[in-house]
């Protein structure tokens, strides 16, 4: 191939307009890379500002009922204004600025963020928040310390889901000229610019799946005990593991009805235990933990010498 067509020349694949044109991507190099860090700054800027402002509004529905309705139903009214409605809405208070796109971002974003941090926050248990008061806690330290962390699951599932819709609506903002990509997209429709419309769609859907990535990795980071528990209901699931710990066959966890065959092994199983070889009870510490030498739910290592 001759390099006048290799660079898009007579019958390259720029003068072919086909859809997909490596010349495109050599040539428009510093386009592609400025409308995705633009896409990237107002999702970004948008998801900050939405945490911020949705925090305290899900903090006052959990302590006050009467302001649950009123900030439920405001948020969930937003969402239900098309995005173009709603950037036109915007503009004579803010003009042809990428605040327009900000502010419409995080007015989408609430209504996900409340719903996910009051369902956080209203799961967690009464026992801790007792427990938590009963040690002194303040309202503040209560909220940081015990309401926040175990809500962390529900707040950052909700943290991806409108991160990715926000990658997806940025693209809308390309009507008052500060869409990101949605720039390239608008543009390539209009001139019908084939590679340049499938580029720029191709490069949003990556944004949405990395940062969907990025965002569960942080959580799985955030939320470790999460996969324990996980962890423990797939044991307590397994027909072999109840078995197993049923007969105190296991190379650990001794317990069951009969003497233990594993080196830890525990004859009767319950809250005394018995002895590794007859099965006679005993106060052994070891077979009070049933044998297992390990720590209980509450992270307490149990003793592994009478």
């Amino acid at each position: 191939m001759s390099s006048s067509t290799a660079a898009g020349g007579p019958g390259g694949c720029l003068a072919a307009n086909d859809w997909l044109c490596g010349e495109y991507l050599r040539t428009r190099q510093s386009e592609l890379i400025d409308a995705t860090v633009e896409h990237v700054w107002i999702t970004a800027s948008s998801i900050v500002i939405a945490i911020v402002i949705a925090l305290p509004l899900a903090v006052a529905a959990r302590r006050w009922r009467a302001a649950r309705g009123p900030a439920l139903g405001v948020t969930t009214v937003l969402y239900t204004i098309p995005s173009l409605a709603m950037f036109a809405l915007l503009l004579p208070f803010f003009g042809l600025s990428a605040a327009v796109v900000v502010t419409g971002l995080v007015l989408y974003s609430l209504t996900v963020l409340v719903r996910n941090l009051l369902a956080g926050l209203d799961s967690v248990p009464d026992e801790a928040t007792e427990a938590a008061r009963g040690m002194g806690y303040g309202p503040g330290r209560l909220l940081f310390e015990v309401e926040l962390p175990l809500a962390l699951p529900a707040m950052l599932a909700g943290v991806r889901i409108a991160t990715v819709t926000a990658v997806s609506l940025t693209t809308v903002g390309a009507i008052v000229g500060y869409g990101g990509l949605g720039n390239l997209i608008y543009d390539g429709m209009e001139s019908f610019f084939k590679a340049q419309v499938l580029t720029a769609s191709a490069i949003c859907v990556v944004l949405a799946i990395v940062a969907d990535v990025l965002l569960l990795c942080l959580q799985r980071a955030l939320t470790p005990w999460t996969r324990a528990v996980k962890r423990e209901r797939r044991g307590r699931g397994d027909p072999a593991a109840r078995a197993a710990k049923d007969t105190g066959s296991g190379p650990e966890d001794g317990g069951g009805s009969g003497p233990g065959s594993g080196p830890d092994g525990g004859g009767s199983g319950g809250p005394i235990g018995g002895d590794r070889a007859t099965g006679a009870p005993t106060t052994d510490s070891r077979a009070a933990d049933g044998g297992t030498g390990r720590g209980g739910p509450f992270g307490l290592a149990g003793k592994t010498t009478g």
